[in-house]
């Protein structure tokens, strides 16, 4: 590239003067033509819902996004690690296919089904899909199937093949459960309900639900109430993680409320909250969601911290970073936890109260991974559902005359030690004050 130099002779600066380059310039307006692929424009419409999780998290929480053993989708698809599984897909298509075919259902009809929804489907992902047409929509219908025909065998509505390893081998299962919901590894809901449909035939309307089947399988892990289940029977989601997401959403929170004019505040942890007289309780809800806050204790129903648990977390905080069109529910609860727990102590404190139960490791693993989740998680305090509880406990916190009596009470008498100590302490200054009081009347008063 070729440029000419003029010379100023007053503040001898140089000024270069550009020739046009073809080539360059061309080059250019490929760039400003070409759409973005990483992010593409579809990243933007409401439709877009399976999203790259953000690298900032993944920096933060290692592996918790990617999945282990199967894949599921156009994100991690044809990856060598999950040749294993994907060959047991093809035989889960077969088995779905022995059953419809005698009835006139056959490959090319779920095929012809699906492509209809192919630019639906495309437009759910946040990156454009670098697969052809017949490659996009083959991908659909082996994953699909195999999540519906796994579904069906795991509630015993068609029989698992003899030594299938999939059922046989305990440790196969477990990695589904966390597998299927993570984000990067999502098709959407509504390729599942095209394909459960179509292969369900007028004998099998009475059979379960979609919602219902999938809550049940993901019920080995939740292990919610069969009453709690049969209320999700038409419960609707984005995809498979959005759906098991919004179980726990109460129905009367499912949006957010409007941002108040009074600035919400955070609330300190629980080491700092007893010394102000406030108490946790466990609640009593089906969902863990649900935190009440009454006359100077918070009530907070059981989660069981787990692998599962600890993933799923993970993952529908990632899905509420980057979805706008969903609450921050999960969000929500796991800045709530990040600020009651700052060390293994306050993680003591929630497992002696039965508000947390312990299957993932130590104390202070669990305080390490809470505190992760928080990590880096855009947060509107104003606009999240707990906005008047942390309100409630700020402002029972900062009335001096709880945070003085609960002082008082948590430093000299919570343990019996401390008790004893200050028991002693207060006999010896009776002791002093009447041995003073004797030697002065005896010195105003002689005998």
């Amino acid at each position: 590239m070729g440029s000419n130099s003029i010379e100023e002779e007053d503040n001898n600066h140089v000024i270069d003067i550009w020739e046009v380059n073809n080539e360059r310039l061309a080059s250019m307006h490929r760039k400003i033509s070409e759409p973005p692929r990483l992010l593409s424009r579809a990243a933007g419409k409401s439709s877009c819902c399976i999203s790259r999780v953000p690298k900032s998290l993944i920096d933060v929480n290692g592996k918790s996004y990617q999945p282990q053993i199967v894949s599921i989708g156009p994100y991690h698809h044809g990856h060598p690690q999950f040749k294993m599984i994907e060959e047991h897909k093809w035989g889960y298509l077969g088995s779905l296919l022995s059953r419809t075919q005698p009835k006139g259902l056959g490959l090319e009809d779920y095929l012809k089904a699906i492509a209809k929804l192919e630019l639906k489907a495309r437009e759910s992902y946040s990156e454009n899909i670098r697969l052809s047409s017949h490659e996009f929509v083959e991908m659909m219908v082996l994953d699909g199937c195999f999540i519906i025909e796994l579904f069906r065998k795991v509630g015993k509505l068609v029989p698992f093949e003899v030594d299938d390893p999939i059922i046989s081998l305990s440790w196969i299962l477990p990695f589904f459960y966390r597998d299927f919901l993570r984000l990067e590894n999502q098709i959407p809901f509504f390729i599942l309900e095209s394909l459960f449909e179509l292969s369900n035939f007028p004998e099998d309307k009475s059979s379960p639900t979609l919602s219902t089947l999938a809550m049940e399988f993901f019920n080995y892990s939740m292990q919610k109430p069969d009453q709690v289940i049969a209320k999700h029977t038409n419960l609707k989601g984005k995809h498979l993680l959005d759906l098991i997401r919004s179980s726990y959403i109460p129905p009367l929170q499912e949006t957010e409320p409007n941002r108040v004019n009074t600035p919400t505040h955070i609330i300190h942890c629980i080491s700092k909250l007893r010394k102000a007289g406030i108490k946790l309780n466990p609640g009593d809800d089906d969902s863990f969601l649900v935190i009440k806050f009454k006359h100077g204790v918070i009530e907070m129903p059981t989660i069981t911290i787990d692998d599962f648990m600890g993933s799923f977390l993970l993952n529908c905080v990632a899905f509420e970073q980057c979805y706008s069109g969903c609450s921050k529910h999960m969000t929500t609860y796991v800045t709530l936890l990040d600020c009651l727990i700052n060390s293994y102590r306050d993680v003591e404190y929630l497992i002696e109260w039965n508000i947390i139960e312990n299957y993932f490791g130590t104390d202070g693993e669990i305080a390490h991974l809470i505190n992760n989740m928080g990590k880096d998680v855009a947060f509107d305090i104003d606009l999240c559902y707990l906005s008047e509880l942390f309100n409630q406990v700020h402002d029972y916190y900062r009335k001096s005359w709880h945070v003085q009596w609960a002082s008082f009470k948590y430093t000299y008498f919570d343990t019996p030690w401390s008790f004893i100590s200050a028991f002693a302490a207060l006999i010896l200054l009776i002791l002093t004050v009447a041995q003073t009081y004797f030697t002065i009347i005896s010195y105003v008063r002689p005998s």
